[in-house]
């Protein structure tokens, strides 16, 4: 089989398309026939070697592949060959196999296609996350969804509307970012590039909200948009740090926590999947039932064939492109 392999840490031009022997499955595990996987920001990161967990060298990248299971080793009976799914591997999906425990595989709803569960993959989950588990989420509450243009913020808003939220707010930084927050489901833009953010983010929220505040906020940005949205949470509000995609890693005045009884918390997905594998799939299910129904929808992706592997990853890396980038099997 063919594997883009990673040899050193490093930049895009540490990894090559390398010929390879097909997998075999160990006990409790599968092989996965990758059709479609999302060349993802924290791939790029990994690559440097800047990510918390690294694999060993050589290894190939690519987390959340989706695919048809090839074979199954012993142990696995709630798997089939031939089945479609989501394979929540940390990596290995930038090649046409990847081995995956089997209890990291979701049977994909059978109107799904393998490129719309690529695009899906890390960002529905990590999404639902923040907002089931982490934020705790209630009907009637207000939901800020800081950096909504992204992925992962995409499906914040449309999950925050279908568990029940009143009024999703979406913190953008330009005019193309507002139109996918729309897209999305967003009540209410919150410009984040207004002047004197310490201020006007507050202001903003407050006049969406009837001066209570936001309930909860998900920020995946850090940075000065931190200290600006932990103003704007409302009385007994919620916070949940996701990244720092916008720079520096925050800090906290924990008197903010106490005057208004504020709670903040963090995400680290992965260790929910090493962890927790029921919850996870407590999660795809309801993502999953959420999508049959019509209630979420990816966000937009644009493919590229396996074989054009170096330009999709850096056209991630220039970020210059708003779409989900995938690798696709030009036969899926």
């Amino acid at each position: 089989m063919k594997a883009i392999v990673l040899s050193a840490f490093g930049s895009v031009d540490q990894l090559s398309l390398t010929e390879v022997d097909d997998l075999s499955p160990g006990p409790g595990e599968v092989v996965v026939g990758v059709q479609a996987v999302a060349a993802n920001f924290v791939d790029q990161l990994v690559i440097q070697g800047r990510y918390q967990f690294l694999p060993a060298l050589p290894f190939s990248p690519g987390k959340g592949p989706a695919g048809v299971v090839l074979s199954r080793g012993e142990g696995v009976t709630d798997l089939t060959v031939g089945d479609r799914v989501l394979a929540m591997a940390e990596q290995g999906g930038y090649a046409e196999q990847t081995r995956v425990a089997a209890n990291q595989c979701y049977v994909l709803p059978e109107a799904m296609s393998f490129p719309a569960a690529a695009s899906m993959s890390l960002c529905f989950d990590t999404a639902w996350f923040a907002l089931r588990e982490r934020g705790r989420i209630r009907s009637g509450e207000s939901v800020l969804v800081l950096g909504a243009s992204g992925a992962v913020g995409f499906a914040c808003l449309q999950l925050a509307r279908a568990m029940g939220a009143r009024h999703v707010m979406a913190g953008v930084s330009s005019e193309d970012g507002a139109a996918i927050a729309r897209e999305g489901g967003a009540d209410q833009i919150i410009d984040l590039t207004a002047p004197n953010l310490r201020d006007s983010l507050r202001e903003q929220v407050l006049a969406g909200t009837g001066g209570q505040g936001a309930d909860l906020v998900i920020d995946m940005l850090g940075d000065e948009i931190f200290a600006a949205a932990i103003r704007a949470v409302a009385w007994c509000g919620r916070l949940v740090v996701v990244g720092f995609a916008a720079g520096a890693i925050p800090t906290l005045k924990m008197n903010y926590l106490l005057v208004k009884n504020i709670e903040v918390s963090g995400l680290q997905i992965s260790d929910y999947r090493k962890r927790r594998p029921d919850r996870l799939r407590q999660c795809f299910e309801e993502v999953f039932q959420l999508y049959a129904q019509g209630r979420i929808q990816p966000p937009p992706w644009v493919e590229f064939e396996f074989s054009a592997w170096r330009e999709a990853l850096r056209t991630v890396a220039d970020r210059h492109i708003k779409k989900r980038v995938l690798l696709v099997n030009p036969a899926c």
